[in-house]
């Protein structure tokens, strides 16, 4: 029985070093479930799973603006360069990049793949794993939280512009200001909402943020499980093979790794101490699947959903499993450091 559950805690151990938490795994089982099961996520009316997971959105970006105190906005607020370097690499290199590479490698039969790819880049950075990134590695935790923070907000009005200079000539029915006037209804409001009830509900959203994290994954689970039966039922993955999902799969990983190699070259170049490049490292390199999750079904036909979310469900574990390694190695770096005696 011992060597049973030493085996267990080795294998759960060895899991989340990796990043493989069980959020990982439900979104891999939402996916299967969807496949086997799609009636109940295509299924219209006031309460059906697609509205619910709507709703949710709402009230996880409420919580969120409960947690966004004055006090985190400025505390990181006179490095310029740190929050430069970040907001630049996740709004503007990270969409020339795959812009780039969709112009050199795209095809009229990967279009729909390399739109999910371009949607992935032009996402904001997201926002509690990386900050849970910076603190295990040691970098600039208040930084961290000042620009994920800052990236989410500015994503609901960069992400529609950058995805409407392909979706409006691909689809005569993208309206932009459209898309801005319900994310700011779905996203905005409510973080507003949150931000001015900070002071009186702000000590309790803190209290109770590892439940609200869990909420939030569970919204998601629903949105991605809804936007899979909508794909599935219309059979959007038939043109898909085994390849395209490897390719699409390394493909994202080459990515972060580029994006991570571009930032960590610059934070050098500028001169960063060892907890500033950390921030940026980690911020500027990742992606939301939150928000990626809420605009994908504002920004793409009901129908492309699913092939939408493809690329940032694996961006997402991708970054995660790749992010866990980079950031534990750093600690232990940081802790090798720190022990080794000064010299007289």
């Amino acid at each position: 029985m011992k060597n049973r559950s030493f085996s267990i805690s080795t294998l759960r151990s060895v899991a989340a070093r990796a990043g493989l938490d069980w959020f990982l795994l439900a979104l891999l089982s939402m996916i299967g479930l969807a496949y086997l099961w799609p009636t109940p996520g295509i299924q219209e009316g006031p309460f059906s799973l697609s509205n619910l997971a709507n709703l949710g959105v709402s009230v996880i970006f409420f919580f969120y603006g409960l947690r966004l105190s004055g006090d985190k906005l400025r505390a990181g607020l006179s490095n310029w360069q740190l929050h430069a370097t970040i907001h630049l690499t996740t709004f503007v290199v990270f969409p020339l990049v795959v812009w780039a590479a969709m112009y050199l490698f795209g095809t009229d039969e990967t279009r729909l793949l390399w739109l999910g790819a371009f949607y992935v880049a032009a996402l904001p950075s997201t926002v509690s794993s990386s900050v849970v990134m910076v603190s295990i590695a040691g970098g600039n935790i208040p930084a961290a939280i000042f620009n994920a923070s800052i990236s989410s907000l500015i994503g609901v009005f960069l992400t529609p512009l950058w995805m409407g200079l392909f979706l409006s000539t691909g689809s005569g029915d993208y309206d932009l200001a459209s898309v801005i006037g319900k994310l700011a209804l779905q996203v905005i409001a409510p973080v507003v909402l949150g931000i001015l009830l900070n002071r009186w509900l702000g000590a309790w959203a803190e209290r109770h943020k590892k439940a609200l994290s869990t909420f939030d994954k569970i919204v998601i689970l629903m949105i991605v499980y809804t936007s899979f039966c909508e794909s599935f039922e219309r059979r959007m993955f038939q043109s898909l093979t085994a390849s395209d999902l490897l390719i699409l799969g390394i493909c994202m990983l080459g990515l972060f790794f580029l994006i991570y190699g571009l930032v960590n070259a610059v934070s050098r170049l500028l001169g960063f101490n060892r907890a500033d490049r950390i921030t940026a490292l980690f911020c500027g390199s990742k992606k939301s699947l939150v928000q990626g999750s809420v605009m994908v079904t504002v920004l793409f036909p009901a129908n492309v959903v699913g092939i939408a979310l493809l690329p940032i469900m694996m961006y997402h574990a991708l970054q995660l499993i790749a992010a866990s390694v980079l950031a534990q190695a750093m600690a232990r770096r940081g802790a090798d450091v720190a022990q080794v005696p000064a010299k007289p």
